[in-house]
Order: structure tokens, then C-alpha cells, then sequence
């Protein structure tokens, strides 16, 4: 919930931006990968700057994240 709070008032532009919030934030491919819950989650997003938008794209374990299967 806390990251969520966060990124719904966030007006990112940027990764940049992101990081200063989120220093362990990720771009892997299109999506930034932010490790949650004491890096015991990652929440895979995809923000697109320009219209301001964030899609939750899925949340899974730290062991579930290592598998690779959410590239797919």
C-alpha cells in the first residue's frame, strides 16, 4: 500500500525521477522493476511518461521473479 500511495501521487517524467523515490528501481526492457516489501517482492510496471500512466503489470516474489517466466 505504501507504494501505491507514492506512485499515485508521483508525476514521474523520467527513470530518473523514479530513482530518487525508488533508488532500486529497474528498467528491464519496457518495464521498471521495483523491489517492495523489503525485497521480499518485485512490482513489475509499465509507466508511460508522456500521458502519465502506470500499469501494474503483476507482483510475485522475489524466487518468482529470478524464473523469468513474466517476460514471456
Amino acid at each position: 500500500m505504501a507504494w501505491y500511495r507514492t506512485a499515485k501521487k508521483a508525476d514521474w517524467k523520467n527513470l530518473a525521477e523514479v530513482k530518487q523515490v525508488y533508488p532500486a528501481a529497474d528498467l528491464v526492457g519496457r518495464y521498471t522493476v521495483f523491489n517492495i516489501s523489503g525485497n521480499k517482492y518485485r512490482l513489475i510496471a509499465r509507466i508511460v511518461y508522456r500521458s502519465r500512466t502506470l500499469f501494474v503489470v503483476a507482483v510475485m516474489t522475489h524466487e518468482e521473479y529470478d524464473l523469468g517466466k513474466w517476460k514471456e
